[in-house]
């Protein structure tokens, strides 16, 4: 079996290499590499692997990138430090997603599910593939009044939930109703652009004027429009935070 794998640490990657070649010597490592671009041009010039084994976040951004550019039509498990990733990860054609540090139980769990999947169900992974990038929302319409609005996500600053009702505030301080949760929303929009701060609030990287630390190693979150509230990001969730609006 031929694996490649995506990953820009190298001590996750050699690791990686030593635990895959413990669960089964005749594993052939095709190539390590490190960030999107690369990726990407690895792809399309070289023949795929049998199965990828790919980190989310990369030296030069996330790897759901990767996927916007090229086909990958071969099983993937996804390996992070991140489990906020989970929905976008079995979105695209991965059979499995496995938090580090990786233990070597869950790797031979993953072995295990690409050993039974037959040519049929490989060829499903890769048709869920593209019905998630093609659902990727470019606009919404959302009702208002006796009208259809037509928004982009370009336009939203916030997304902000409350009394179980959700709004979507923009950048020109409309505030207009949405009939999505915001779980929903998250999985729509554009990742590298928008965050769930918390279960309240989904946040535009362009909103944000600055960052203020906040009781208990927490983060408050200032946007250059006016929010209801003060939008927090838990200490759990800083480091994440971080990452995200930083592009690392």
């Amino acid at each position: 079996m031929k694996a490649l794998i995506i990953e820009d640490e190298t001590a996750a990657a050699t690791n990686l290499k030593s635990l895959l070649r413990e669960i089964d010597p005749s594993v052939e490592i095709v190539d390590v590499i490190d960030t999107v671009v690369d990726s990407i041009g690895w792809i399309r010039a070289n023949p795929l692997p049998d199965i990828v084994f790919m980190d989310i976040h990369l030296a030069d951004g996330q790897a759901f990138k990767i996927f916007e550019q090229v086909d990958i039509p071969c099983p993937i498990v996804f390996t992070t430090a991140y489990d906020r990733y989970a929905l976008d990860a079995f979105k695209v054609n991965s059979i499995d997603y496995i938090l580090k540090p990786i233990k070597k139980q869950e790797l031979e769990r993953a072995f295990e599910k690409f050993k039974r999947l037959s040519g049929r169900e490989k060829a499903e992974y890769v048709e869920q593939t593209q019905r998630y990038l093609s659902a990727r929302a470019q606009s919404f319409l959302i009702p208002f009044r006796d009208k259809l609005v037509p928004l982009t996500p370009d336009e939203i600053a916030y997304c902000y939930t409350a009394d179980e009702k959700v709004s979507v505030v923009t950048f020109d301080g409309r505030s207009l109703p949405m009939d999505k949760p915001l779980d929903t929303l998250i999985a729509l929009l554009p990742e590298r652009d928008f965050y769930r701060a918390n279960r309240q609030f989904i946040v535009s990287r362009r909103a944000v004027r600055d960052l203020s630390v906040w009781f208990g190693s927490r983060l408050s979150v200032n946007l250059t429009v006016k929010t209801p509230e003060r939008i927090v990001v838990s200490k759990a969730r800083v480091p994440d935070f971080k990452k995200w609006f930083t592009g690392n």
